[in-house]
């Protein structure tokens, strides 16, 4: 079984410029980026040529140095050592891991130029300094992100298109959904349990079976570690370190990421690669304080003081278990029906970070602590541009449970006003607005 992805459309789109740039897809390890390109050229082209380069032979790796500036034999060659017919206009030709070739990646600019076929580049780590030393990077080449499976990408592997379209109209509309609330609230905390990762979407569609969808999130983390142990030199402990603090730190209730329980005398700029890391990585999802809510956020920004988010929610979750026990179906069980007592806190905040960012938002919250004066003490969750007025900004609290107060958000409302466009409260409750403060299911996020 295939999943459908909204990247799809992005690529169709894309071949349509004919050739006038060559595509880059960025995204963590396991996300899906080969096999969405893979299904993409066997649809839309006549042939083409996906060359590995993590079990590339050193025949075709040769290639690119022998004949950068030979592009006729270049492409005789290839053609005849991986037994494809290429077809000018009609061909795609896949670098897949460029990141461990970077001679491929910088002769991109002169097969572009060239114009015979198309190319999409597909990687990880792609920004980390060692896969970009001593190359051009060429200007030919545009860049988009891939995440994991959002919730509607979930609804369409599980045959519930429908339910989704009733979800974006009573957004659209503003209404309650009222009997169908608790029925998606459960198919959501379903998404959150199994997260967007398409290898545990699959696993759960075809056995149903938590334990095996647990088993093969914690194969991702794994394959995660092994990737910072053998990828950040020099700071691997830093980064393994901060790795392995993520579930307790969200678990706290001020989320905000301290060094101290890693080292006590640390500082944060010892840590800022680290960091960066697991950044460029796509395993994380910083969010850092922007001292003044204003238009230009990242103008704001305080890069000393950031939250880190898992980059999906799933693997969020096998992370926080502990490594020797899987998680059981009757743990999965009370979390999908809300009856297991660990922090929702942490959960609901980290796939509200996950969906914003997958609908291209950079994360920001708002942080100020005043010892003289409790008025002017306040955080917010999340800040982002009003969708609907962009030179406005619409703050984000995420409230998990059933009763909870919104001080921090009346007291940011009086003090920045007139900065504001749309307040949102998001949480597990149905669709209401209530003193100009609309309050969100958290399955709406994705529509922000």
């Amino acid at each position: 079984m295939l999943l459908k992805r909204k990247i799809y459309d992005t690529l169709v789109n894309w071949k349509k410029e004919n050739g006038k740039s060559a595509l880059l897809i960025e995204g963590a390890r396991r996300v899906g980026k080969t096999t969405v390109v893979k299904e993409f050229a066997k649809n839309e082209y006549k042939s083409f040529i996906l060359i590995d380069f993590s079990i590339a032979s050193d025949e075709i790796k040769s290639l690119f140095n022998k004949y950068a500036s030979n592009l006729d034999e270049f492409f005789f060659l290839l053609s005849a050592i991986s037994g494809v017919t290429l077809y000018e206009r009609d061909s795609l030709i896949i670098f897949d891991e460029v990141q461990l070739f970077p001679e491929a990646r910088q002769l991109i600019k002169h097969l572009v130029y060239d114009n015979r076929y198309d190319y999409i580049q597909t990687g990880s780590l792609l920004g980390l300094k060692r896969n970009v030393k001593d190359i051009l990077i060429p200007s030919e080449e545009r860049t988009i992100k891939m995440y994991p499976l959002d919730f509607e990408e979930f609804c369409w592997a599980l045959e519930k298109e429908e339910l989704f379209a009733i979800i974006k109209k009573h957004f659209n509309e503003l209404k309650p959904l009222k009997e169908l609330h608790s029925t998606i609230m459960k198919l959501f905390r379903t998404y959150i349990l199994i997260g967007g990762m398409p290898q545990a979407v699959l696993e759960y569609i075809n056995t149903n079976d938590y334990n095996n969808v647990d088993r093969i999130k914690r194969d991702i983390l794994t394959l995660y570690r092994n990737d910072i142990a053998k990828y950040a030199n020099g700071y691997e402990h830093k980064v393994l370190s901060i790795f392995d603090e993520i579930p307790s730190q969200l678990s706290k209730h001020e989320k905000k990421f301290t060094l101290n329980s890693i080292e006590k005398s640390a500082r944060f700029r010892d840590y800022e690669d680290a960091f960066m890391w697991l950044n460029e990585a796509m395993i994380t999802n910083p969010c850092y304080n922007a001292t003044d809510p204003n238009v230009g956020l990242s103008l704001y920004k305080d890069r000393l003081t950031l939250k880190m988010y898992m980059g999906d929610t799933g693997l969020l979750l096998s992370h926080a278990f502990d490594k020797e026990s899987e998680m059981s179906a009757e743990i999965s069980k009370k979390i999908i029906t809300d009856k297991l007592s660990i922090n929702n806190g942490m959960i609901f905040e980290n796939i509200v970070a996950q969906m914003l960012v997958a609908k291209g938002k950079k994360l920001y919250f708002y942080s100020r602590y005043d010892k003289k004066s409790s008025q002017n003490t306040m955080e917010i969750d999340f800040l982002i541009r009003d969708f609907k007025n962009p030179a406005k900004i619409s703050p984000i609290e995420v409230k998990s449970g059933k009763n909870y107060t919104i001080s921090s958000l009346n007291k940011f409302t009086n003090k920045f006003n007139n900065k504001l466009g749309n307040k949102y409260l998001i949480h597990t409750k149905d669709l209401t607005i209530k003193n100009n403060i609309i309050y969100l299911p958290v399955y709406m996020t994705i529509f922000l």
